[in-house]
């Protein structure tokens, strides 16, 4: 038999399963290895935003990693201040891919505050940390780390929306994501001739806003599972990383002539039929299905 035109050897003889021998499987070319090599590696910044969108998790990350530096120094006989101080330094380190003020301070006060919580700094022990996590866990479960945080909607910030969406009695308005209800309470000041629904995920959240607003069918649930095509209006106070998410889901399921209504952010490239700000800082977005694109390069 003729020798192989390409750099792979013939079996040897009296090999019963033909296999290629070990110098000659060290030839062969290794394709995840070369499709790994191809793919794009995530820029810093990249890899920031992946982990911003997952919100809580770089707070959380931060709060352990604090805490991991702390008790090592400590073990290595550096003085609590001390170890503290630097604890604190790390913690801040991390606060600088939080995208907002207020998460920079999430990121960089945990630490501290459970330090003094938990009385670390006079004896007490220091698991006590764990409370506050698993509080948060309880409160905010990981299925919603992609959605908004427990983030009230201030008094008065829906007033006026009623002149623009004007809706029948007995229409059908949810809040997604209700948390303790504050969204569902300007709701009704709008619109108190309407049947109130609330969807949050939190079960706690939902119990507490369940007793709290029995003027509203508060139930919990997925609101990306969720129907929205029985609703007159959906009602929104989530982020901006979800806002896609919410566009498609209405694009699918809002029937002609219902509304999605965000609170402070907007739905961007869909074109908006009014823009209410009664709360400086807090915009209401209302946009009306079927909803309609805005078009490239218009003004937003």
């Amino acid at each position: 038999m003729a020798p192989p035109r390409s750099g792979f050897a013939a079996p040897r003889q009296g090999s019963r399963s033909g296999r290629l021998s070990e110098p000659d499987l060290q030839r062969v070319p290794d394709r995840h290895r070369a499709d790994k090599a191809r793919r794009p590696r995530s820029t810093p910044s990249e890899l920031v935003q992946r982990l911003s969108a997952l919100w809580p998790l770089p707070a959380l990350l931060s709060w352990v990693a604090a805490w991991g530096s702390y008790r090592a120094l400590i073990t290595y006989g550096t003085e609590p201040a001390v170890a503290a101080v630097l604890g604190i330094g790390l913690a801040s380190v991390f606060a600088l891919s939080g995208s907002t003020r207020w998460r920079r301070v999430f990121i960089a006060g945990g630490f501290p505050v459970s330090l003094i919580a938990g009385g670390a700094l006079t004896g007490w022990t220091s698991a006590l940390w764990l409370a506050p996590l698993a509080l948060l866990l309880l409160l905010y479960p990981l299925a919603s780390w992609r959605d908004a945080p427990l983030f009230p909607t201030p008094v008065g910030a829906l007033r006026g929306i009623e002149n623009v969406a004007e809706l029948p009695p007995g229409a059908r308005i949810v809040d997604a994501g209700c948390g303790l209800g504050a969204g569902l309470v300007e709701l009704r000041r709008a619109y108190p001739e309407s049947t109130l629904v609330g969807l949050e995920w939190s079960w706690p959240l939902t119990l507490v806003c369940r007793l709290r607003k029995r003027f509203a069918s508060v139930s919990r649930a997925d609101i990306w599972a969720a129907d929205w095509s029985s609703y007159d209006m959906v009602y929104l106070f989530q982020r901006p990383e979800s806002m896609a998410r919410a566009i498609a889901k209405a694009n699918r399921e809002l029937r002609p002539g219902s509304w999605l209504v965000s609170l402070e952010f907007e739905a961007v490239g869909l074109v908006a039929q009014a823009r209410v700000e009664t709360v400086a800082g807090k915009p209401v977005w209302l946009y009306r299905a079927p909803l309609v694109a805005a078009s490239v390069g218009a003004a937003s």
